[in-house]
């Protein structure tokens, strides 16, 4: 059997889980779990003026514990889009490659898709486009335990207390607000988007920390 790298969904994840997929390994993503909270499958972390903010996409509670990462909906009760949007725009606006990419990732905002699983696959789908990075992405048809043929990252990969990731370094690039609160490491890809524009490859390929 070949060798597994096996990931959670992310919501705009951070730049160490797209360094995952330069690796020559198959990229398998986690259809049967169930959800977890605080982690980056509803959440990314981005840098505002005052430093790193967090935005989280509401999920529909009710008995989520009991439901698959899959079929679990996003709650649009609530204006999360207009107001991630505009945190997004108020952290960006300045950086160099805001304008360019603006409107690729603002139709995200605008969707009405009512699965967080299918949400994020469309998001990763269109990075990985905008990055110039393909990679045939596969799903688990059922929960794949942990085992010797995989290298698991669906909760390694976490916004706190994550242990060190073996494969990953964090490479320094311009942020906007670096001279106000220093380089902010491994924060969501969106980040390096909007700051390196077509850099955002050679950073990505950078900062593993093997040859590829």
């Amino acid at each position: 059997m070949d060798k597994k790298i096996i990931l959670s969904t992310s919501y705009f994840g951070p730049i160490s889980y797209f360094s995952k997929f330069l690796l020559p390994e198959n990229i398998w993503i986690e259809k049967h779990e169930h959800f977890i909270k605080q982690t980056y499958r509803n959440r990314c972390i981005i840098y505002g003026a005052n430093g790193p903010v967090s935005l989280t996409i509401p999920v529909k509670r009710g008995s989520f514990h009991k439901i698959k990462i899959a079929d679990l909906e996003i709650d649009y009760d609530k204006d999360w889009q207009m107001n991630q949007w505009r945190a997004i725009e108020s952290a960006y606006n300045s950086a160099p490659f805001f304008q360019y990419y603006s409107d690729d990732i603002k139709i995200f905002f605008e969707s009405d898709t009512r699965l967080l699983f299918e949400h994020n696959m469309n998001i990763i789908t269109s990075l990985l486009k905008l990055i110039h990075l393909p990679k045939n992405i596969l799903f688990t048809e059922q929960y794949i335990p942990d085992s010797a043929t995989s290298i698991d990252y669906r909760m390694d990969l976490r916004p706190k207390n994550a242990p060190e990731d073996q494969l990953f370094r964090s490479v320094r690039y311009f942020q906007v607000f670096d001279d106000r609160h220093g380089f902010l490491a491994d924060l969501s890809i969106l980040d390096l988007l909007f700051n390196a524009g077509p850099e955002t490859l050679d950073i990505l390929k950078k900062s593993l920390k093997l040859e590829v």
